[in-house]
């Protein structure tokens, strides 16, 4: 990785692990933002001791990753968990995917501005999303290869989110900050290259490669040998789910059509959340969805998809979480490691 260029890695958590499941601290912050910083703060270390690595990313699964990368080098690969609001419909993860972009220009600005030099242009930064991390990176990667016309329209959107209707004020200022960043085709994130890894992520919203110098998929499944290899059964039974008998339940399951609704106190998300559903999924009608689940389809359109067996080894460990947890866990870091550098950085046994 280093070799390749890397620069940082950031680890992004799933659905419903990070510090607002339902959106609460969001709208709080739109009045009392120190508040709803402390209790985010509070609310993600209770979730990170309840937990654990069990489908999340810790500060010391980020810490292990760090020192095991470094070596003897002496300086490391940043390691960074990345928190997002886990809401599991469309303006939750735009918001993610905004956040996110904001950080990455901000933290390469800091680094410039306090650096004995400008950062050499050409660097790499590697992005691994779990389960809805990883749709959160789709939007991503959408947002960098637009033209500045589609993007218009995201921002158009969701401009109830994060701007009063009917006024001009915007009260959630990185949305403003991204999209003219966006709008600049000169921006510093644009001379470093994204390399994209999704471990159990639903197939939900197209990606754009253009937005990305590679990307990885890793999916929890066990062959059926009725059905094509890159196809699952959908589970029939209690047992089913909860033994994981044909892979990752989640990731099967968690498809476009499955978003829950924000909730009431958060009606400007939901005036955006419908308008960026339009726009994202048109067309996606509700009485499909059982339809659409059959197909059981494990591979994304876009980018290259291992189907990886995890139960072999340890099946007590692959049915946590219905399949879904597996991928966090520390036991599976050093193969993770691996199939990233081959897939993303060409590395083999061969060429070390």
């Amino acid at each position: 990785m280093r070799d390749a260029g890397v620069t940082a890695i950031y680890l992004i958590h799933g659905t419903f692990v990070g510090a607002d499941g339902f959106g609460f601290l969001r709208e709080l912050a739109r009045v009392w933002p120190t508040a709803s910083d402390v209790l985010r703060k509070i609310q993600k270390q209770a979730i990170d001791r309840v937990a654990g690595e069990l489908g999340n990313f810790t500060p010391l699964y980020a810490r292990q990753l760090q020192d095991s990368l470094q070596g003897e080098h002496p300086t490391p690969i940043p390691v960074r968990l990345f928190h997002w609001s886990s809401e599991n419909h469309h303006i939750g993860r735009a918001d993610g995917a905004v956040r996110l972009l904001d950080e990455l220009s901000s933290q390469l600005q800091s680094e410039e501005d306090s650096g004995p030099g400008p950062r050499p242009a050409g660097g790499r930064i590697l992005l691994v999303g779990h389960s809805h991390g990883g749709n959160l990176l789709a939007l991503v990667t959408n947002l960098l290869a637009n033209d500045r016309s589609t993007n218009e329209r995201f921002f158009r959107a969701t401009r109830p989110y994060y701007c009063w209707p009917g006024t001009e004020r915007i009260d959630i200022a990185r949305w403003q900050r991204t999209a003219d960043m966006l709008a600049d085709p000169d921006h510093p994130l644009r001379a470093n290259r994204l390399d994209v890894v999704t471990m159990g992520t639903p197939i939900r919203y197209g990606w754009d490669t253009a937005g990305c110098a590679t990307l990885l998929h890793v999916v929890h499944h066990r062959r059926d040998p009725e059905l094509p290899d890159f196809v699952a059964r959908l589970p029939v039974s209690a047992d089913d789910v909860l033994q994981a008998s044909g892979g990752d339940v989640v990731q099967q399951l968690g498809i476009a059509g499955t978003n829950f609704a924000p909730p009431l106190w958060a009606w400007r998300a939901a005036m955006a959340d419908r308008a960026l559903g339009r726009l994202v999924q048109p067309g996606l009608r509700r009485r499909d969805l059982l339809s659409r689940l059959r197909l059981g389809c494990r591979v994304h359109a876009d980018g290259t998809t291992l189907l990886v067996d995890y139960g072999a080894s340890d099946p007590e460990l692959a049915q946590q979480l219905a399949g879904h947890a597996i991928y966090t866990h520390p036991q599976w870091l050093p193969f993770h490691l691996d199939q990233i550098a081959r897939h993303c950085y060409g590395w083999s046994e061969e060429r070390s």
